[in-house]
């Protein structure tokens, strides 16, 4: 039930193409490859942060699962 409600807020093929339109109007076609450039740029940084975020908590667990020399 829920999803089915979820979907009906969800915009059609026709309405996807007015949406293009008016951020079309609002920006103007020399604009648009700017902000698209930047929402790349934004997305790559953001994935290389998840994946350094990863690395950082495999390294722990790596050490916490490392065997505790003995002091002699």
């Amino acid at each position: 039930m829920n999803n089915v409600l979820l979907l009906s807020f969800l915009p059609s093929g026709s309405e996807w193409i007015i949406i293009a339109l008016v951020i079309l109007l609002l920006f103007g076609g020399k604009k648009i490859p700017e902000l698209m450039r930047g929402l790349g740029k934004g997305v790559k940084s953001f994935k290389e942060g998840v994946n350094e975020a990863k690395e950082e908590i495999n390294k722990a667990k790596d050490e916490v699962n490392e065997p505790v020399e003995k002091k002699s």
